[in-house]
């Protein structure tokens, strides 16, 4: 990408297992490295960690739920990539909560990735773990589950403060961090490829922001 005059400081990208967070991740820290913007994934810093401590004994490859950590030390994370946002320019965040840790800081391009074909979004797990696909329609609705309580618990009064308050969304409605509407793109990888994906965000972060 050319050196050009982007309306936004940093990146966030979110989504669920195998909707292509990870890809689109790797290819943002390569299209962006020269003009000094740099990665980071929260999934395999916690996964790193998780595997140092000894936190869990699941076997094969599948990822872990946060259930696996105390509520201080994932707060401590999350916390931290908010931060980051605030008060740095340059980074590209991916992590299940990074887009709703950016609700309401400026200059973040918030972007959600998902796939709307779940055969297709088992597929690419089983594909990239060599496991079953028994298995991973387990785990990803074990995880969705695990995660979704805990941090429903966590962060409900950050929910109130930073989505309820403003009015993106009545707070009528449940929480659900991975809504399109706490986003400023959102993108189906069932129907979008990796180039057409990259280019939709790039393109989006070279936009105009609009006024009205």
């Amino acid at each position: 990408m050319e050196a050009v005059n982007l309306q936004y400081r940093n990146i966030t990208v979110s989504g669920l297992p195998g909707g292509g967070s990870t890809t689109l991740l790797r290819e943002l820290k390569e299209e962006l490295q020269f003009l000094g913007w740099r990665g980071f994934s929260g999934g395999e810093f916690m996964r790193e960690y998780a595997s140092e401590k000894g936190l869990f004994n699941e076997k094969g490859a599948l990822h872990h739920s946060s259930a696996h950590y105390e509520d201080d030390f994932d707060r401590k994370v999350d916390m931290g990539m908010r931060s980051k946002l605030e008060s740095e320019k340059g980074w590209i965040l991916e992590a299940w909560l990074s887009g709703f840790l950016a609700q309401q800081v400026p200059g973040v391009l918030k972007i959600l990735v998902y796939c709307s074909d779940d055969a297709v979004r088992i597929d690419r797990i089983v594909n990239r773990d060599s496991v079953t696909a028994e298995d991973v329609k387990h785990n990803i609705q074990k995880r969705y589950q695990e995660n979704l309580d805990k941090w429903s618990r966590m962060y409900k009064n950050e929910w109130q403060k930073w989505v309820i308050e403003p009015g993106t969304v009545s707070s009528s409605d449940p929480i659900d961090f991975w809504r399109p509407d706490l986003y400023d793109v959102a993108i189906d990888t069932y129907s979008s490829n990796q180039q057409q994906t990259l280019e939709t965000v790039l393109n989006a972060l070279k936009a105009e922001k609009s006024t009205t």
